[in-house]
């Protein structure tokens, strides 16, 4: 009986024995395929391929800046009073010296008449004294005073009127007006702001440059002006004035242009997308937008190369970019014209790896992408 326990037992180690090795076969069996695997080479990266090509761009200079009115003021009285008189509605075009609003003036009215009423005597006493002192009638003291109160007069009359006349509020300039800011039979206070008004056509835009690109801008440069509200149109004009100093802060220069705004479309506050064009013409060499890898710590592309055997690799490169125009990247430094760098898709690519070229990139293709 023990016999045939011990001999049954001898069988279950044997076949668990048979198993085990089986199985740790066929797990060696499947490692040595993955390291056969992995040991092979990884296919060729699939790529699109774009030439660094010579340009002939004119020189530019890009910034951002702002719109401003040639002449844009907030219409304020100098004399409080009640409003007796609207003469303008908002919005609306006027020309210099027009009539915009009344202030309530009888008692200054009346004041001007007493005040000219007074220089009517003062005038008639002084030419009393005039014919007197010819014939030694009257002293020179009553007749230079007879003289002062005649001028004395004649200043107040003035002085009334000036004061009447502050309470018509009239165009500085011809413009276009804002919104009415106060309304019929309102009393405002001295400095009560009634109106904006701003002279739209021409109109200026100003922006800052470095200090690195003054030396490529001068007054009446080409600029070229974009904005949010007509992106697909530019407004072209030309620099007026480039400011005489450099801001210490941030080591810019304020410059100013005008531009033609016929159709008022242009308004003062916009943000503004401002190009300096220049008549000089620069070569430079320039790759697809989408070549360019934008890093932190620098920019490169993928410059495609002959490796072992004609297989082709890629090597990163690192560039020195310049300006953008129409999907094209100027490249200042790091890459050669005629060399053949990976257009699109560099995020799937490392160092040396080997690559299939299987289209080509193009600067229209990729002009439309943000």
């Amino acid at each position: 009986m023990k016999k045939i326990h011990v001999t049954r037992v001898i069988s279950v180690v044997a076949v668990l024995a048979v198993v085990l090795g089986a199985l740790f076969a066929w797990r060696f069996y499947q490692i040595r395929q993955q390291a056969e695997m992995m040991s092979q080479a990884p296919p060729p990266a699939k790529i699109e391929v774009a030439e660094a090509t010579t340009r002939r761009w004119p020189q530019t200079v890009s910034a951002i800046g702002g719109l401003r009115a040639v002449n844009g003021v907030r219409v304020a009285n100098e004399i409080a009073g009640v409003v007796k008189a609207l003469e303008f509605e908002s919005g609306q075009r006027v020309d210099a010296g027009e009539v915009l609003l009344r202030i309530e003036a009888e008692t200054d009215e009346a004041a001007l008449e007493t005040r000219e009423a007074e220089a009517r005597l003062a005038l008639q006493q002084f030419e009393r004294f005039s014919n007197l002192i010819k014939q030694n009638a009257v002293s020179q003291s009553e007749f230079d005073e007879a003289r002062a109160n005649y001028e004395a007069a004649e200043a107040r009359v003035h002085e009334q009127r000036a004061l009447l006349n502050k309470k018509t509020i009239r165009a500085p300039f011809s413009g276009v007006l804002g919104l009415r800011q106060v309304d019929l039979g309102q009393y405002i206070g001295v400095g009560t702001p009634i109106v904006g008004i701003n002279m739209l056509d021409p109109i200026q835009v100003d922006f800052t440059i470095s200090e690195g690109e003054l030396p490529r801008i001068a007054p009446r440069d080409r600029v070229e002006v974009s904005v949010a509200a007509f992106p697909e149109r530019q407004f072209v004009g030309e620099i007026l004035a480039i400011d005489s100093s450099v801001l210490p802060e941030s080591r810019t220069v304020r410059v100013r242009g005008r531009l033609p705004n016929p159709g008022m479309q242009l308004r003062p506050g916009m943000f503004a997308n401002v190009q300096v064009v220049r008549d000089e013409i620069r070569e430079v060499v320039t790759v697809p937008r989408t070549a360019i890898s934008y890093n932190t710590y620098g920019d490169f592309v993928f410059e495609v190369v002959d490796g072992q055997g004609g297989q082709k690799t890629v090597e990163r490169v690192s560039v020195t970019t310049g300006d953008v125009r129409d999907g094209e990247v100027e490249i200042v430094d790091g890459v050669q014209a005629g060399a053949t760098v990976v257009g699109a898709g560099l995020l799937r690519l490392r160092n040396n790896q080997p690559v299939e070229v299987v289209a080509e990139t193009t600067a229209e293709a990729t002009s439309g992408q943000g």
